[in-house]
């Protein structure tokens, strides 16, 4: 395998079906790569009472600055309507395809690749380090957010840090991530008194309050958004009441929410907004919030800068420097170093038939070459 081109690499972590929480040996062939570079690997594992989770941490040099790139080699389940093998790792035309071909296996490939390159023209001032997890796409419990703290009780630092997430919508080069929206999760079960729906006198509806208390918690925008967010976003996700009889007043009523929210807010506040809101209704309401990650921003600076001119030089554009998208496991990473997000192209992630552009393996790697260039 030639580690300067990410294409053989790039195949063979798609050939493994690690779909989480399994790695089915898609680490293995990352620190056997990274070994033949230099590379001194770490196999990291949490034992915390659910399916055991592997985490390679990986470390050229022992000095200062620690230049990191974080990614994940777990995927989501291939599911149905793929015209090619999803684990097949194979070159049609142009394009390669596999399940973690842009998410984001594809981009580990070209981060190894422009190392080699690097190496080639000689030994780096600093370190350059990788924490690949394999628990992104699951719960996200035992891979980075852990990897960190074992970092940090081993006293090593991390200065930088690119995440290699697909982020650009259709072309290479578009977009980057400067921070991620938060995401609040929330569960409401309106409780009310069951009766004969000929007689509502002598029942309590929940449904009715579970409606008025969407109503207000909907009526107005949270905000407006600022200079590097959207406005925060307020989307129902399911209305349950799971009543089969239509004589039959339920008892029960349930909806959910998400709220992806920007950093004009925090999910504590959102939660006590939300528990206002319900007391303001009255009646009895059970209240599940659930934070997944808080909002967060690498304001624009010499990290970003550093990135955004590579980009420039290989592909032409100005990549716009954006916020939007789900989570990432950049929100842990921001609490120890600066971190933005830069990888291939999203339009298949998630789908069937997922590829890139061979192309763009190779104009990745170029990106990542010049970044570690200018360090």
């Amino acid at each position: 395998m030639n580690l300067t081109t990410p294409l053989d690499l790039a195949q063979s972590l798609i050939r493994c079906a690690s779909v989480t929480p399994e790695d089915a040996g898609a680490l293995d062939v990352l620190a056997e790569a990274l070994g033949r570079l230099g590379f001194v690997c770490h196999d990291i594992r949490f034992d915390t009472g659910g399916p055991e989770i592997r985490n390679l941490y990986a470390r050229l040099g022992d000095r200062g600055p620690n230049f990191c790139f974080a990614g994940h080699t777990d995927v989501v389940p291939p599911g149905k309507g793929w015209t090619v093998e999803p684990f097949g790792g194979a070159v049609i035309g142009d394009k390669l395809f596999g399940r973690g071909a842009a998410d984001m296996k594809g981009a580990i490939a070209c981060f190894v690749a422009a190392v080699a390159r690097r190496l080639d023209e000689g030994k780096p001032q600093g370190s350059i380090s990788l924490l690949i997890t394999g628990d992104e796409e699951g719960p996200a419990v035992d891979g980075t957010v852990k990897v960190l703290e074992w970092l940090k009780a081993r006293g090593e630092t991390i200065d930088s840090c690119v995440v290699g997430e697909p982020t650009n919508p259709r072309r290479l080069g578009e977009m980057m991530k400067i921070g991620r929206r938060g995401s609040l999760n929330c569960r409401l079960t309106v409780f009310g008194t069951q009766g004969h729906s000929a007689y509502p006198h002598l029942a309590d509806n929940p449904i009715p309050r579970l409606l008025d208390i969407l109503s207000r918690l909907t009526a107005s925008p949270l905000d407006e958004g600022n200079d590097h967010f959207q406005a925060t976003t307020l989307a129902l996700t399911t209305v349950d009441v799971g009543n089969p009889a239509t004589n039959v007043i339920p008892a029960e009523a349930r909806a959910g929410f998400n709220i992806r929210f920007n950093d004009m807010h925090s999910g504590a506040a959102l939660e006590g907004w939300i528990r206002q809101v319900v007391a303001d209704a009255g009646g009895e309401v059970e209240i599940k919030v659930e934070v997944s990650g808080e909002s967060f921003l690498t304001p624009p600076g010499a990290l970003s800068q550093r990135l955004a001119d590579a980009i420039t030089a290989v592909t032409g554009l100005t990549p716009e420097l954006s916020t939007t998208g789900g989570t990432s496991d950049a929100r842990f990473i921001k609490n120890h170093c600066p971190v933005v997000e830069f990888g291939l192209v999203g339009q298949s992630m998630h789908k069937s038939d997922e590829h890139v552009a061979v192309a763009d393996l190779e104009a990745l790697t170029q990106i990542y070459h010049r970044l570690l260039a200018s360090a």
